[in-house]
């Protein structure tokens, strides 16, 4: 005699179809998930799940994909108070003479906070459940991903000039420390080490950086081979291309989170793929800096886990994961000269998976799989916009608007349901960004 008293769970969400990443290239129609505790228990047809699951709750989207959550890889997300500031310049030009004195006018703690808040609920309202953050103040960006249940790896910078986060190399290291004893142990927020970029940050800063990244295993978060220039100034004060540096001292391996990376020999390319550092193509923001192209088909062609990141707003200038990986998609293609290249599987998983692997995260999210955790969202594809629907994941990739994402859920938390956002105040949300705004028009530029 076999019992057949249906399973409860927290959470069943039927869906028109579910799109797991992996198995790479499936798309399962009208199949449901369940989730308890956080965790997905099953991914199976929807007239199966009604049988097998007695559902605290259950949401039924006929008409919609479900994904798992986008994964920003590379992003600064307090700077989304810097939006527009200072557009169409270079990028030495933009971080020098514009970024760079406004940030030392305004920052702080509760320029930070107020900035994480914009961000996280724009992220959620756009499919983004997870994102590696990479700015000052790290402590106060932890604590208010913790406040929202949103799920983010948090860099500890690295620079060698004075912040309002630390004044010098010694309290730079001091910090970071704490914060990843602070954290190491948290379900939804992770540390890494965020040395800026080659052109910032000295030889022992790296050398320190390198070794305790070994002893605690943690990633390294990354901006290099950004420009031309970066490459060519490496070259006249160290006599070494900024990889090569790097590998020098012992940074080039499987916890390197390498940013931008659009300045690439094929030899970088596939030392890349040997020692299995991660690349986060940011296109939007090296378009809109003319800062170069990431030659992304290469480096999958090569074996290199790719990740794609919006870059932070003050250069991009939003946090639409949805764009950013349709951007990716075709730059790819053009930069390769090949049609068949990044394709939209490719670009899908690289915004979901791939992100997740970057960060170290791939274990628990990244993918709809049992064991992982709930991080999903659901994607209305009825819209006029993604009609007629031939194909879902090419809809998904080069059709569709961040506007179409219904309802996100992190751990199995629901944080937007049917476009309205759960304990999130968007008035009060608006009104704190436009007093930013006068505060900042106020600073002499």
């Amino acid at each position: 005699m076999t019992d057949t008293a249906p399973q409860p769970c927290d959470l069943l969400i039927e869906a028109g179809w579910v799109v797991p990443v992996v198995p790479h290239g499936v798309v399962l129609p009208d199949h449901a998930v369940a989730v308890s505790a956080g965790a997905i228990v099953a991914v199976l047809p929807i007239a199966e799940a009604r049988t097998r699951f007695a559902a605290k709750e259950t949401v039924s989207r006929p008409d919609a994909a479900l994904i798992p959550g986008l994964v920003n890889a590379h992003t600064h997300n307090p700077m989304t108070l810097l939006r527009g500031i200072a557009d169409d310049l270079p990028l030495m030009t933009w971080l020098r003479e514009h970024i760079w004195p406004v940030e030392a006018a305004v920052i702080g703690p509760e320029f930070v906070a107020d900035g994480m808040a914009l961000s996280i609920a724009e992220m959620l309202r756009g499919g983004t459940t997870c994102a590696n953050e990479n700015y000052f103040f790290p402590d106060v960006q932890a604590g208010v991903y913790k406040k929202h249940g949103f799920r983010a790896l948090v860099g500890a910078v690295i620079i060698d000039f004075p912040s309002a986060w630390a004044k010098s190399d010694d309290e730079y290291f001091d910090r970071a420390c704490e914060l990843h004893d602070a954290w190491r142990l948290d379900p939804l927020v992770g540390t890494a080490f965020a040395p800026h970029a080659p052109y910032t940050v000295n030889d022992a800063n790296f050398e320190r950086v390198r070794m305790l990244s070994d002893q605690l295993d943690v990633p390294v978060h990354l901006h290099t081979h950004e420009t031309a220039q970066e490459v060519a100034d490496s070259i006249s004060l160290h006599g070494q291309r900024p990889l090569a540096r790097l590998d020098r001292l012992g940074l080039v391996n499987d916890r390197l989170i390498a940013v931008h990376m659009t300045q690439l020999t094929e030899a970088e390319i596939h030392l890349c793929a040997e020692r299995g550092v991660s690349v986060v193509h940011c296109p939007e923001s090296n378009l809109k800096l003319a800062s170069g192209f990431c030659p992304a088909c290469a480096l999958l062609k090569a074996g290199v886990n790719l990740a794609i990141g919006t870059d932070g707003c003050a250069s991009n200038n939003d946090l639409d994961m949805f764009g950013e990986t349709r951007t990716a998609a075709l730059l790819g293609k053009a930069v390769a000269n090949d049609a068949a290249g990044f394709s939209a599987f490719e670009a899908l998983h690289a915004a979901t998976l791939g992100g997740a692997r970057a960060l170290g995260f791939d274990a628990r999210i990244g993918s709809i799989e049992a064991g992982k955790r709930a991080d999903l969202v659901c994607v209305d594809l009825s819209q006029l916009e993604t009609q007629p629907l031939h194909h879902v994941v090419s809809q998904l990739v080069y059709a569709t608007g961040r506007q179409q994402v219904s309802d996100v859920w992190i751990d199995g938390v629901a944080k937007l349901r049917q476009r309205v956002l759960v304990d999130m105040d968007i008035d009060a949300i608006v009104a704190n960004a436009r007093q930013w705004r006068q505060r900042i028009a106020a600073i002499q530029r």
